[in-house]
């Protein structure tokens, strides 16, 4: 099992700044140094945190998997087709949110997702859909044709007690579904050092994305450190 380190949030801190400090890109090296065997940059729309230069810059520098997280925008598919990172990552974008809250509307959205997916197919990138741990999305994503899916973990993560068993078991149905159905399942969001054994244990989840809790600690331990100690959590769970 893989494990993709979002960086966004080291390039959310330089832009609290307007500054160069601190780079994601050198961030991203570190991680990669800790263990990462992928990369993780969503570039918004509003350029927030990752900007085109550091999407540029790790394309050159990064030897891992580099995962773009983008919305379905036609400047966004054109920077992708352009760039031609290993992967895009399909996912929902609202100006106000702090984080992504939520997954695709595949259902809602069949025509121009699927029309999303060709154009980025046409330049040989893999396309994966960032989702809910839902069946429904999971076989719609599968009949326009994605690559992948990523589940999202959030509901999981921030449920407590019998309520997180009850997200659990959302995911588990989901990964298994999109096995079923021929798709590449990773999955992503809100996990931590406290929460993401039990999602590392299941089988058949090709890659855990994880951003926000491995920065957060590389603040008090630095990047190597945080990673490593991410990796050895998910390595001992598989």
């Amino acid at each position: 099992m893989i494990l993709g380190v979002n960086v966004d949030h080291v390039a959310t801190i330089r832009q609290a700044r307007k500054g160069i400090e601190p780079d994601p890109v050198m961030a991203a090296t570190l991680a990669i140094l800790g263990g990462a065997e992928g990369i993780t940059v969503h570039l918004r729309e509003d350029r927030r945190h990752i900007q085109d230069r550091d999407l540029k810059m790790l394309k050159e520098l990064v030897p891992v998997e580099l995962n773009l997280e983008m919305a379905a925008t036609k400047d966004m598919i054109d920077i992708a087709t352009q760039l031609k990172p290993d992967m895009v990552t399909l996912v929902p974008e609202k100006r106000q949110e702090l984080t992504t809250e939520g997954g695709l509307d595949v259902r809602s959205q069949k025509r121009s997702i699927s029309e999303t997916i060709k154009k980025i197919h046409d330049y040989g990138i893999p396309v994966s859909l960032f989702i809910n741990p839902d069946v429904n999305y999971i076989s719609s994503s599968k009949q326009i044709a994605a690559d992948m899916v990523e589940i999202h973990t959030g509901m999981y993560a921030n449920a407590k007690d019998k309520k997180q068993e009850t997200e659990l078991n959302r995911v588990i149905n989901s990964v298994r579904h999109a096995q079923d159905v021929g798709l590449i399942v990773n999955a992503g969001h809100g996990l931590n050092y406290f929460n993401v054994t039990k999602i590392a244990s299941i089988q058949g989840i090709r890659g855990l994305y994880i951003g926000h809790s491995i920065i957060s600690r590389a603040v008090l331990v630095g990047i190597e450190r945080a990673v490593r100690e991410m990796k050895e959590l998910i390595t001992e769970a598989t």
